[in-house]
């Protein structure tokens, strides 16, 4: 048997990024759930071989510092919490700091960012979760993240992936999730150059659904609202 030895930072990264980054779909999740809870209102999704070959993803959100950009790919950095009492009143889909370093872990990762109060955006290339380049560029206000060749440096985990057709499912179920619960946030999705989906904000969940599901769906549903301890859950229900 072989000895207990300590493993190579490397081999940490790669291994931790399994449980963050599980297919394509996994890495979009992610990557918009940041773009939400930086306050953007417009978020567009580009995906190229179901998510294999890239993932783009832009938004119009507060954006990050130059400082920032780098400490986004250590591991456990983060600008949403700061203390254990902040784990008890979490607000955000992400708090752990661990999405973009575990997903620059297993690809090919650029990061370009700016600040409204910036007079210039910067962008950072890493491979295999090392920074190779990081210099000042034009850029608007927001990020852009991609994610091009998922899985490269791991061959193993691109043998877990289903079919082009399966993946790109998953991914349009993630989108059309995130585009349900925040009605107001415009998306877009583009597969292959081609836009698939295109869904203004707008001012209310149901017409969130007759966008994603077409508007003769409505009469088939009613509203609802529930409060339980702390609790409220609303939204509809379909009759039977």
């Amino acid at each position: 048997m072989n000895r207990i030895q300590v493993l190579s930072e490397e081999v940490i990264s790669k291994i931790s990024a399994g449980e963050v980054v599980e297919r394509p779909a996994s890495v979009v999740k992610e990557l918009v759930e940041n773009s939400l809870d930086a306050g953007a209102k417009n978020i567009v999704i580009e995906i190229k071989n179901a998510g294999k070959k890239l993932i783009r993803v832009s938004d119009d959100g507060s954006g990050m510092s130059k400082e920032e950009l780098p400490l986004a790919l250590e591991r456990y950095a983060t600008s949403k919490i700061s203390s254990l009492l902040d784990l008890k009143r979490i607000n955000t889909l992400g708090f752990r700091g661990e999405a973009l370093p575990s997903i620059a872990a297993v690809s090919k990762f650029i990061l370009i960012s700016r600040k409204e109060n910036s007079n210039n955006g910067y962008r950072i290339y890493a491979e295999s979760g090392k920074i190779k380049e990081n210099y000042e560029t034009g850029s608007p206000v927001g990020t852009t993240v991609e994610v091009k060749d998922l899985f490269y440096n791991t061959p193993a985990r691109l043998k877990f992936l289903k079919t082009d057709s399966t993946e790109k499912e998953q991914i349009f179920n993630i989108i059309y999730d995130l585009a349900l619960a925040y009605p107001e946030t415009s998306f877009r999705l583009i597969d292959e150059e081609k836009e698939v989906l295109n869904c203004p904000g707008v001012d209310n969940p149901k017409s969130r659904i007759a966008q994603l599901f077409g508007y003769q769906i409505l009469e088939y549903l009613f509203p609802f609202t529930e409060t339980i301890n702390f609790y409220k859950i609303s939204g509809f229900l379909s009759y039977p």
